[in-house]
């Protein structure tokens, strides 16, 4: 017992440093920090930021003023109405043409945590059937991605979605952004966005 009052304080002490490590993208009160590209619809409501189709139901992205080499990105999410958005990381962009690789954020058994290059190689690497599972599709799901040299790993909901090691992605420099798919009909709220610089 006494060992158990000792580990518990240590417990804490390193809880509280890891988190101590991160600082929110996201603010929960306005977009600084952040830049939108197009014309779909980036806002604050209740807390959360949410992307909406707009009336052009064209590609959206909301990508940080700075760029992120090495870290580690934590993230909630929530799809309404079909839910097809991403988080690119290490990109770049020209109107709304963004170069650079996507942590995938879809419906139910389309590949949320998968690795797709924009404007390059297309899919890189899904997660499996029972990683499918892992997606909450009516709820909250939390998203962490680690991007260390030429190697990026993701999980949702604890779960380990892929894990990928890539050259072309070792070189990649840039930005991160969330995107909104074209097509129209797309909502997704974000919250709890933070980052770890390494």
């Amino acid at each position: 017992m006494k060992h158990l009052l000792i580990l518990i304080p240590l417990l804490i002490l390193s809880l509280t440093t890891q988190a101590q490590g991160f600082k929110k993208l996201f603010n929960g009160k306005d977009l600084n920090g952040w830049t939108a590209h197009g014309t779909e619809k980036w806002y604050v409501e209740k807390g959360k930021l949410v992307c909406e189709s707009g009336p052009d139901k064209q590609y959206g992205y909301l990508s940080t003023d700075k760029n992120y080499k090495n870290f580690i990105l934590t993230l909630e999410f929530r799809l309404e109405a079909n839910g097809n958005s991403g988080v690119f990381i290490r990109s770049g962009i020209e109107g709304v043409k963004i170069s650079g690789w996507q942590v995938e954020v879809a419906p139910p058994n389309h590949s949320t945590g998968g690795i797709y290059e924009s404007y390059g190689r297309g899919w890189l690497i899904k997660p499996d059937a029972e990683g499918e599972k892992a997606l909450k599709a009516d709820d909250w799901n939390k998203m962490r991605i680690e991007m260390i040299g030429d190697e990026i790993t993701t999980w949702l909901n604890g779960k380990q979605m892929v894990n990928l090691k890539d050259e072309k992605i070792g070189q990649g420099e840039g930005f991160i952004a969330l995107q909104i798919h074209d097509g129209g009909g797309i909502k997704v709220r974000w919250r709890k966005i933070k980052i770890k610089e390494l």
